[in-house]
């Protein structure tokens, strides 16, 4: 079950993987038709709960059901249907809506972070603040900071704020946007080429699975693919062993049991965020976490 209108790309490899290791492809369900206003139905029956979307002539009771692709904007929208799923224990690692919330909402994400003492950069949270509180923020975070949206994804309306016009730049954008916010210290995360560079660590039941480098050009510019930084596959085993155990803490501590963690081994090691659901099908095999993400369903049966 994925959003049929993202352009994300992850829906193949989860078909493909699920194609695999069952010799049977899966029903491709629209997650769009089970948010608030949908049109999808649920019903009880006695082999657990039935999916039916009238207009397109779909009935099936799943044995399992894979979440994934959800964007973070319709992400509340879904939390009653996945509230339903968990209640009538339907076999699905994305049924946790508290969860996915946490780390979906970068405000409650931070928050989860200093409760379990997951090492972050500092950081301040923003919503409609005035011109002063936004200097007496930035000022506090030594006037170097990350200026990002609550809710947010790939990158987008994120600014590199070092400069008093900067701010003011980025207090009247997400006003005008109608979006909460939040500064963060920044991490001086550059490599031995001076330029920034951090890693994607994907963790699944309590252990990494996948790992990749980003680096980017830009000093200004998030260190994410999909705003033009490179990314290398990283053996999972040439992870340090401590990023990995520090993925692993940030993915628990949000109440995920799978999760792709962004974070850098500048300042002993630091979280920048936890992602619900990362990417899938980019550098990287199908192999690496899409099968791994499917077998953990299949065991659940």
């Amino acid at each position: 079950m994925t959003d049929h209108g993202s352009t994300e790309g992850s829906r193949p490899a989860l078909a493909a993987a699920v194609e695999l290791l069952t010799g049977r492809p899966p029903v491709l369900i629209d997650a769009r038709h089970f948010m608030t206003g949908g049109v999808g139905r649920t019903h009880l029956v006695d082999s657990g709960v039935r999916f039916e979307v009238p207009a397109e002539g779909l009935m099936v009771t799943p044995s399992a059901v894979l979440i994934y692709e959800v964007q973070p904007p319709e992400r509340r929208s879904f939390a009653p249907f996945q509230r339903l799923l968990s209640r009538h224990g339907v076999a699905s690692l994305g049924t946790d809506a508290s969860a996915w919330r946490a780390a979906t909402e970068k405000n409650l994400m931070v928050e989860r972070f200093a409760q379990h003492g997951i090492r972050h950069m500092e950081t301040i949270s923003l919503s409609r603040p005035s011109a002063q509180e936004a200097v007496a923020a930035f000022e506090r975070l030594g006037r170097n900071v990350w200026a990002r949206p609550v809710l947010g994804t790939c990158g987008n309306d994120v600014f590199h704020v070092t400069t008093p016009e900067q701010l003011h730049a980025a207090v009247g954008y997400y006003a005008r946007s109608e979006q909460d916010w939040l500064i963060s210290r920044d991490a001086d995360n550059f490599n031995s080429d001076g330029l920034r560079h951090q890693f994607r660590v994907s963790v699944l039941d309590g252990r990494p699975v996948q790992a990749c480098e980003h680096v980017q050009a830009d000093p200004d510019a998030p260190c994410n693919e999909a705003q033009g930084a490179g990314c290398a596959p990283l053996p999972i085993g040439d992870l340090p062993a401590e990023l990995g155990k520090l993925a692993v803490s940030a993915t628990e501590s949000m109440g995920l049991p799978f999760a792709g963690v962004d974070l850098a081994v500048e300042n002993g090691g630091v979280v920048f965020e936890v992602n619900v659901h990362p990417m899938l099908g980019s550098v990287h095999p199908a192999e690496s976490v899409a099968v791994p993400y499917v077998e953990a369903h299949l065991a659940m049966l």
